[in-house]
């Protein structure tokens, strides 16, 4: 009898975590795969958070694990899904956050400029697929929504997939927010497809709504907390400012900075699977003795955290107000004014826990009837969680 190799990892929420296929075991070992330990899962909230450090790599292998569970389920209730399938969805659910850049959401676009990271994933799904003999072609259809069972594309990518299912749980654990905690086993079991659709059973509908209200409070909470947000947008300022000042760099951060919207070839593609948050913080580390004060400064104040004072609320504040901040930061740092928006600006937070116009939540009912979550008698979804909520901030310098 042959014995497939297996892995076993320790994870520090689900436990033990099993990869038991040699593609699979090609893929986590490989240098793309690899270089998701080098990636924050959250950017700068460990900040504000200091247990936030884990990365892309454990959200990756958690969303995978997640992915089993759910295919077990809906296996056990009859769904027809093939080894080949099987194989297909948990290479996607892998490798959905391959292209992701340094720092993940806190610098998307702002190196490769235009290109959204699901973009990049993409690319180098295609390069790994053209290197393992297209070994990786469903999963690439299954990621793409290409497939003809769509609900494997649901587990992967929507309102209630895996991705979402699992940085709700581990971004809850290593922030120690507990408002963030789901019933990711009840849902997962509750799973079921309904004329190819991934829906969830009636009985489940309580799970979904706390599962809505815990992502709403975790954007609040944490990736929308105004430290965290000060943060990240201290670190943006500071790739902008570089760009603006040609800032040298090492090599593969310099040829991001250089490009102002770099085309998506190949040497792009080996360029950006070797960037990382080393990158990043090296050049952070650099710049603190950079000749421009504001770059210098803004590098000085994110290693030391002297963040900017952040203010946060419904209205959009008044011109007055940001022109006499403005007035003060010219005079304290011997800078003009438009040194200055780097150091004093305004913005607007969103956010939309659930919305009717993406993909839904369909609850199945015994009787074979499909609701939408926010449809369901005395639906909570439906006054509260469908509306877009707004807050507009300013972060100065102090």
């Amino acid at each position: 009898m042959t014995v497939l190799p297996r892995k076993i990892i320790n994870d520090p929420v689900y436990g033990y975590i099993s990869i038991d296929h040699p593609l699979l075991l090609q893929i986590v070992a490989h240098p793309f795969y690899q270089r998701l330990r080098r990636i924050h899962q959250m950017a700068m909230a460990q900040l504000v958070y200091p247990g936030a450090v884990h990365t892309r790599l454990h959200h990756s292998l958690g969303a995978y694990h997640l992915m089993c569970l759910a295919l077990t389920e809906l296996r056990a209730k009859g769904t027809p899904i093939s080894e080949a399938e099987a194989l297909g969805a948990k290479i996607a659910i892998l490798l959905h956050d391959l292209g992701h850049g340094p720092y993940s959401h806190a610098l998307e676009g702002l190196l490769a400029q235009g290109i959204a990271h699901e973009s990049m994933s993409l690319w180098m799904m295609q390069h790994l697929n053209a290197e393992f003999d297209g070994a990786l072609d469903t999963a690439i259809a299954i990621f793409t929504n290409q497939y003809p069972k769509p609900f494997l594309h649901q587990l992967v990518s929507g309102q209630l997939d895996v991705d979402r299912m699992d940085y709700l749980t581990r971004d809850s654990y290593f922030t120690g927010v507990s408002e963030g905690t789901i019933g990711y086993d009840r849902i997962t079991k509750m799973l079921v497809v309904h004329h190819n659709q991934l829906m969830v059973e009636e009985k489940a509908i309580y799970s979904i709504e706390k599962f809505l209200v815990a992502r709403r409070l975790m954007y609040w909470q944490v990736y929308l907390h105004k430290t965290v947000l000060a943060a990240e947008q201290m670190l943006k300022k500071i790739l902008t400012r570089a760009r603006e000042v040609a800032a040298e760099a090492l090599p593969n951060l310099q040829f991001f900075l250089a490009a102002q919207a770099p085309a998506p070839t190949p040497e792009l593609l080996l360029k950006f699977a070797q960037l990382d948050d080393m990158d990043v913080m090296m050049a952070i580390k650099t710049w603190q003795n950079h000749p421009d004060v504001v770059l210098a400064t803004l590098c000085k104040a994110l290693l030391n955290r002297r963040l900017y004072k952040i203010k946060m609320q419904s209205q959009p504040f008044e011109l007055a107000t940001i022109a006499a901040q403005q007035q003060r930061v010219m005079q304290q740092y011997g800078i003009d004014a438009a040194s200055a928006s780097y150091l004093v600006f305004t913005g607007t937070a969103h956010n939309t826990t659930y919305t009717t116009q993406d993909e839904r939540i369909n609850i199945l009912f015994k009787d074979g009837s499909v609701k939408d979550i926010s449809a369901v008698d005395n639906a909570l979804v439906q006054h509260t969680l469908s509306a877009t909520v707004d807050k507009h901030y300013i972060c100065v310098m102090p």
